[in-house]
């Protein structure tokens, strides 16, 4: 009881040093520049409910906080182009990109599927098996172990502007040349975590299944694989935003005339920065639901590991 008490003074303390700090500021704003001065007044008004709702830890309050925060983002954005009058071709305002957004559903859509569920999903799909086939055999060899690696982390490397060109050349101006790209993104990150994975299994274990006299596909299915799920899992997460990068930058270099990336570029030149803001929130909030999807499948699959314990 003595603890929380300390624990709320020292939070109250803490929030009447944030509205001392605030006011400071606002009063400031308000005769150096008055047009900040709601800007100002806005972020310590948001600050502090936050910072309030933020000492009840609570599922409702951990959700809440950071919409609260995005939101305040998102008005200050907009209050400051305002204020400003920043022109469109600079920063365009929230509420135009939300217009340009409704005014061009037709045209995100299908951007969204030639990019994303044709360039980047296939793509992915392709390199994280083929990173976990190869995986395999690179356990199994000592071989694969010595000279294969090398090479893959050679073509890590590999900066994806000078690839992308290439396999456009090989593979064609449609979807087929980004997935290539995305394969050759995301390969070599999943492929090292994954052997990595597969060698994670404790000495002791392995000994076990030697002395059961497992064969190496008993032990791999009921050992190694299940050992190697929490390191599988972060190459995966981590490449969910590799693949949607490479699919729009392929795009760059060569597409038909749909595409995220052929949008961007077109707009660009059109000067209409409402449009490619649009586009870059239909690849945020597919990369953000491309991730919390993979994490949820984690969270499934690796229900064992103590990184899934509350």
């Amino acid at each position: 009881m003595t603890e929380l008490r300390l624990g709320r003074t020292y939070w109250f303390l803490q929030n009447i040093q944030a509205v001392a700090g605030g006011i400071v500021a606002l009063v400031a704003a308000h005769w150096l520049a008055p047009t900040a001065a709601p800007l100002v007044a806005v972020w310590l008004i948001a600050w502090l409910f936050n910072a309030w709702l933020a000492g009840f830890d609570t599922p409702v309050t951990r959700a809440v906080v950071p919409i609260i925060f995005g939101g305040t983002i998102i008005l200050l954005w907009e209050m400051a182009v305002r204020a400003y009058a920043i022109p469109t071709v600079i920063l365009p305002a929230p509420s135009q990109i939300t217009a340009s957004f409704a005014a061009n559903t037709g045209i995100l859509w299908t951007d969204f599927v030639q990019t994303i569920l044709k360039g980047a999903l296939t793509g992915w799909l392709i390199g994280a098996a083929a990173a976990v086939l190869t995986a395999i055999a690179i356990d199994r060899s000592p071989f694969l172990q010595r000279g294969l690696l090398p090479i893959g982390n050679f073509v890590a490397a590999l900066p994806i502007v000078g690839i992308a060109p290439i396999l456009v050349m090989w593979f064609g101006f449609d979807w087929q040349s980004k997935a290539a790209v995305v394969v050759v993104m995301v390969f070599f990150p999943i492929l090292v975590n994954m052997v990595a994975g597969l060698r994670a299994t404790d000495a002791m274990q392995r000994d076990l299944m030697a002395s059961w006299a497992a064969p190496y596909g008993a032990a791999l299915w009921k050992l190694r694989l299940p050992a190697a799920m929490p390191f599988l899992f972060n190459g995966l997460k981590i490449t969910t935003t590799l693949a949607l990068i490479g699919a729009i930058v392929a795009e760059f270099f060569g597409s038909p005339t749909r595409g995220m990336g052929f949008r961007i570029s077109t707009a660009v030149g059109r000067l209409d920065l409402p449009l490619v803001w649009a586009e870059i929130v239909v690849a945020a909030l597919a990369g953000t639901l491309f991730y919390g999807i993979v994490a949820l499948i984690e969270k499934k699959v690796t229900f064992w590991h103590p990184s899934q314990r509350n």
